[in-house]
């Protein structure tokens, strides 16, 4: 047996930390549950409670539904469907920790049940007691943590590392091969080879962000070891001979995502009096890195299917790794409903996008809701399928999901080092300030400011997603304000372009020889940075159904002429005699991310319109544009945000912004901002544009005036044909859609607009040409050195 006796706190340390496949503890009262034992449902187990430190069982002598009850509530789910007598799921080890334990019902707590008393009863482990809870999680559970396995902090596997041994494995970034150390209250300790499998090491690497194991040259290894063990001066040597030094044993079935869930076995059964690791060595592990992790000449480890790679996707997180689950079905991406979402199933998606396993299963739309389609609802993956495809699931529909039950993930990355090579400086908060890095000058490492020019909101994003700190929510071209660090106020970053997809700064496309054209000082880039920001979606289908088109007088567009919401022929008509042809349609604007939508500048600094008479936020809000199908346009609009303010919201929530009496603008997390087609620049003029098929587009927020958590979900398309006296809209979708093999969506509106001084027109047939798959990058969009490339030519 593999477990600490609780009577006998002196012996050698024995630890048995949960049971593959992964357990869920969760402490809603003052004591911790878990369930346990085969299978990969995390509602269903052998019920588990954690006293003095120790994980033990509950007879089942008087155990009924008001009991599972309250455990199942206790887990976080919102009760129980049954329970189970006789050790259906296996008989426990250790201690029975309860019996004879009787429940009102009401409890919040098992504990606060009546029973026999700790450690009190004539149960044998063959009358382990089990229960089923409803899948249904209760509000106030938002999310499965590896943490929550891990037992009492005294006692607990904290974390992994690799030591690298080879001079090869040393120069690696990120380290993927080397001796498995584990910290181990406190303090790091190696483990011994002896029963080490492929499945402890996919477990490892999942823990360090790799999505897969590889073979090692053991013979090699061991001959590395037995050298060092001839030196009489190791000190490794001498190491060794300390069962502190050692973890005995590991055992892990490969689908755990910590191994605090496997089996491990800190000492041997005779404590001192058997060595930890007799004739062994430590146990090494190669681990395969993702493409996003690896050095950009590495060959990937198995051929891989650009499609494949997009049929899932994470979307609206603020860290590497994580965000709401997306899948793509019928060639629509839609969500994943979280009623029976665990880690194990989450780490079946990391691993799928080349991270490692998931660190943290999340409930409840924590990272935001979506539009459109819930796809999938009830997967239960066992944590071998190379894809969430693979794992048996139901369509999203058929028990009531709604977006609110979004489930995303977060993922263990690699550890890259980039966070050590930028930092913020003279900021009134951690969270702002002058960017400085460190980069190569002259073959020495230096620390310095970033040039301003060029600066833009994707940069600051992808400064704030290195330094750890989530989204940028301003990005600062003017830094005179803030003091830097004495000694790297030179600049040593300069033209500085990304496309927002990069882990770092130093991966972006910069200058060769710095060339800044303001110099340094009170022109050095700066940012802000947020752990949530705004999303806005707009309600495609809406769009489609309300389209139409109007004859508009002339004399009833004055303003609208003035705002410059009609084509340039408008100014050749003999005015106030004659009409415009307009497309209109109303709009929905979703605010789907984690923080109200604002608008970038202040009241004092809104523009007042005389004609129409209002206040304008943002000039530019949305465009409003006419394509052919090769990508060129025939007619443009664009409206300003004259009123920002939340239309409606959903049952139970209250509206925060209002336009009335020059109130505060904005559209609050969960809310939308309705603009009707009767009103003005709610249309786009067609009045020169001839029958035909076209393609009908809007960009929200097209300038990136303010930040967002996904801008590629920013622009909608709808297919358009026009015959001269009607109009049709259909097929409209919000973001890009799925891509095939060999092809990469370039968002031109997204990536040009807001760049000072890019002169960036690219038709629509650049977008849908067939491009090397090699050029282009998970999300869909391809890599700024070959859009920079395009955009020239």
């Amino acid at each position: 047996m593999w477990f600490l006796p609780a009577a006998l706190p002196l012996l050698p340390l024995l630890l048995l930390l949960g049971q593959a496949p992964p357990s869920r503890s969760q402490s809603l009262g003052t004591m911790k549950l878990r369930l346990v034992g085969p299978g990969s449902r995390p509602e269903e187990g052998r019920l588990e409670v954690l006293h003095q430190g120790q994980w033990g069982t509950v007879c089942d002598d008087d155990f009924a539904l008001q009991e599972a009850t309250v455990a199942c509530r206790q887990l976080g789910f919102e009760g129980a469907l049954t329970w189970a007598h006789s050790a259906k799921y296996g008989s426990g080890e250790g201690p029975i920790w309860l019996d004879n334990v009787h429940c009102v019902g009401t409890e919040s707590s098992l504990d606060q049940c009546s029973s026999n008393g700790w450690g009190v009863s004539d149960c044998t482990h063959s009358e382990d007691v089990g229960v089923v809870c409803h899948p249904q999680r209760q509000r106030g559970y938002v999310s499965e943590r590896v943490s929550n396995a891990l037992g009492p902090q005294d006692r607990r596997l904290e974390e992994v590392r690799l030591k690298p041994i080879l001079a090869s494995t040393k120069r690696q970034s990120p380290v993927t091969e080397g001796a498995v150390e584990v910290k181990y209250e406190g303090h790091w300790r190696q483990v011994c080879d002896q029963g080490w499998s492929r499945n402890n090491s996919r477990v490892v690497c999942g823990m360090l962000g790799f999505p897969s194991e590889a073979p090692v040259d053991s013979h090699y290894y061991r001959k590395v070891w037995d050298s060092k063990m001839k030196d009489p001066n190791s000190r490794l040597k001498s190491l060794t001979k300390k069962n502190s030094f050692w973890i005995h044993r590991v055992n892990c079935l490969g689908t755990e995502p910590h191994m605090a869930n496997c089996q491990v076995q800190v000492a041997p059964a005779q404590g001192k009096l058997r060595p930890a690791c007799p004739g062994g060595m430590h146990a090494v592990v190669s681990c395969v890195a993702g493409p996003h992790f690896r050095p950009p000449k590495a060959k990937p480890g198995r051929k891989e299917s650009r499609a494949e790679e997009m049929k899932v996707r994470l979307r609206s997180g603020a860290q590497v790794g994580e965000g709401r689950v997306e899948v793509l079905v019928n060639r629509q991406w839609g969500t994943v409903c979280d009623h029976g979402w665990n880690l194990i199933s989450a780490s079946v998606v990391c691993r799928q996008l080349g991270f490692g396993s998931a660190r943290e299963a999340l409930f409840g739309a924590q990272l935001g809701q979506a539009l459109g389609p819930i796809h999938l609802s009830e997967v239960r993956c066992r944590g071998y399928e190379r894809t969430l495809g693979d794992c048996p699931s139901l369509e999203g529909s058929q028990n009531g999901c709604q977006h609110d039950n979004d489930a995303a993930v977060r993922c263990n990355v690699p550890n890259m080092g980039f966070r050590d090579q930028v930092r913020l400086a003279g900021g009134r908060s951690p969270e702002e300030g002058v960017v400085e890095v460190q980069v190569e000058v002259n073959g020495v490492q230096r620390w310095g400011a970033v040039c301003s020019d060029h600066w833009g909101l994707s940069e600051a994003m992808v400064a704030c997603r290195q330094l750890g700190l989530g989204f940028a929510s301003h990005a600062i071209k003017d830094t005179w304000y803030w003091q830097g660090t004495p000694g790297a106020t030179e600049v040593v970053m300069s033209g500085v372009r990304c496309s927002g997809t990069e882990l770092a700064l130093q991966q972006c496309q910069r200058h060769g020889p710095v060339h800044c054209s303001h110099g340094t000082g009170r022109f050095s880039a700066g940012v802000s940075c947020t752990d949530s920001a705004p999303d806005l979606v707009m309600n495609a289908q809406l769009v489609q159904e309300t389209a139409y088109l109007e004859d508009r007088p002339l004399s009833l567009l004055y303003c609208a002429h003035e705002e410059n919401c009609l084509s340039q022929s408008a100014d050749r008509m003999d005015w106030p005699y004659g009409h415009r042809r307009l497309l209109r349609f109303s709009s929905q604007i979703h605010n789907l991310g984690r923080a109200d939508f604002r608008p970038k500048m202040g009241r004092h600094s809104w523009i007042w319109h005389q004609c129409h008479r209002h206040y304008h936020s943002i000039e530019v809000f949305t465009h409003y544009d006419l394509l052919t199908l090769n990508g060129s346009k025939v007619a443009e609009g664009h409206k300003a945000s004259f009123c920002l303010e939340d239309t409606n919201c959903p049952t139970g929530m209250q509206r925060r912004y209002a336009c009335a009496n020059f109130g505060e603008q904005g559209v609050t997390v969960g809310c939308w901002d309705t603009y009707r087609h009767d009103i003005d620049c709610q249309w786009v003029d067609i009045t020169d544009v001839g029958p035909g098929d076209y393609i009908f587009q809007v960009v929200v927020n097209p300038k990136f005036e303010v930040a967002e958590s996904d801008f590629s979900n920013n622009m909608m398309r709808c297919r358009c044909k026009y015959d001269g006296q009607r109009v049709w809209l259909h097929n409209c979708h919000t973001g890009n859609l799925s891509v095939p093999r060999g092809v990469c969506l370039i968002l031109a509106a997204l990536h040009c607009n807001g760049r000072s001084g890019v002169a960036c027109q690219m038709p629509l047939a650049w977008a849908e040409k067939t491009i090397p798959e090699t050029h282009c990058v998970p999300d869909g969009f391809c890599r700024m050195s070959d859009w920079t490339k395009w955009q020239r030519a």
